[in-house]
């Protein structure tokens, strides 16, 4: 028997939580940007990306907890910190890639408007 061991149940599928997080999450990004998007704190587009987004998060997150409790039940606790690290550097690479996705949506729209207010 390991040192440290906490029955964390059988271990579960981490691919099928992938899903049920992704699901999950992106169920509740969408009513909070539907409530956002009927109030008109944001446009149409702005609640789908968002909602793409932190669905896309939420199933990174429960991946890499479930995967996380299945090392912990198995008193792996080295392992179990890699996936915990994994799933940080996992939603982080996405804030970074949505913070690069919006500079360029940015940078082409104020384009547009010069190039459309130097033809007027």
């Amino acid at each position: 028997m390991n040192r440290l061991s906490i029955d964390t149940g059988t271990p579960r599928s981490v691919q099928g939580h992938v899903i049920s997080g992704a699901l999950a999450s992106g169920a509740i990004a969408g009513a909070l940007n539907y409530n956002r998007y009927t109030k008109k704190e944001i446009s149409k587009n702005e609640a789908i990306y968002d909602t793409l987004k932190l669905t896309l998060q939420g199933g990174i997150a429960t991946s890499s907890a479930i995967a996380a409790a299945n090392f912990l039940g198995e008193g792996k606790l080295f392992k179990m910190a890699n996936m915990v690290s994994l799933g940080v550097f996992g939603i982080y690479a996405l804030e970074k890639i949505d913070e690069t996705v919006k500079k360029k949506y940015i940078k082409e729209t104020l384009c547009l408007a010069k190039n459309k207010k130097e033809n007027e």
